[in-house]
């Protein structure tokens, strides 16, 4: 368990957290667990987040939700903002799916209701993330210069390899892009060869230091740039106690893991 006296010299911000409506959270959360084959450590509910974040004093959520189908577009973007007005300490993000029937009536949505960017999961939504019906999405998004926050790499399916999200970049240089999971979930190796380097391409560490050896884990913050990476801890897979204790664990200097926690992301994003 980690010393508060540790984590309060921090400003810490978590890029990367999911939240449902209370009625479908507890199955939404389930879901999940069994689609990773992972038990999951909390519950998907705005309450349950800010439980467990406070534990370590986070200061800031990037949250989000993912559209498995074109129909849940609309009322998903509307349950984001509303939580975003009610918790201060929310940032949200918005989704749309490349099957939807309006892509522009969906970015338009995430605009007007002052949601900050995109989330999309492939793996999830069932579509390669350089398709062209996503090429759509991406176009949208960096006329209206709102950042993507992508799911990367499983060796089950190939809809968000490392090399996919390369694509997106190199046809879209302009777009902001938040590479979750190191890059690459279980496709680290593929990550490190194809995405460090990349301008504009920047990397959470969520679901990444519970499977890679400490030594890994700081190999591969040091190939993308210590500067282009964030905590997030991709609640409710994981407790923001633990994520934090494995981060610490790398051993970073005090400014190094600060600019991780905080200063990285405010630079990305301009806050």
């Amino acid at each position: 368990m980690m010393n508060s006296e540790i984590y309060g010299e921090y400003e810490i911000f978590d890029t990367h957290a999911h939240i449902f409506p209370e009625k479908i959270a507890e199955n939404a959360t389930v879901n999940i667990g069994r689609f990773y084959g992972l038990h999951m450590d909390g519950c998907g509910m705005s309450g349950r987040l800010l439980e467990s974040g406070r534990k370590i004093g986070t200061k800031l959520y990037l949250v989000c939700s993912t559209a498995t189908s074109p129909k849940q577009i609309s009322a998903i973007n509307s349950f984001i903002a509303k939580e975003c007005e009610l918790h201060p300490e929310f940032y949200g993000f918005g989704t749309t799916h490349a099957d939807s029937e309006d892509l522009e009536a969906d970015i338009n949505q995430i605009v007007e209701l002052g949601l900050h960017g995109v989330k999309l999961h492939p793996d999830f939504q069932e579509f390669n993330a350089d398709s062209p019906k996503a090429f759509g999405i991406y176009e949208l998004m960096q006329a209206a210069k709102l950042p993507l926050l992508i799911h990367c790499g499983d060796n089950r399916y190939d809809y968000s390899a490392p090399e996919r999200i390369a694509a997106i970049h190199k046809n879209f240089p302009d777009l902001k892009i938040i590479a979750a999971h190191l890059g690459g979930y279980q496709r680290w190796d593929d990550a490190e060869k194809c995405l460090a380097g990349l301008e504009n391409v920047r990397f959470d560490v969520s679901s990444s230091l519970a499977f890679l050896s400490r030594e890994r884990a700081v190999e591969l913050i040091g190939r993308y740039g210590l500067e282009n990476c964030f905590f997030g801890v991709d609640f409710p897979m994981w407790t923001h106690e633990d994520e934090l204790e494995r981060f610490i664990s790398l051993g970073f200097t005090h400014e190094e893991n600060q600019r991780i926690f905080s200063g990285n992301f405010r630079e990305f994003v301009g806050m």
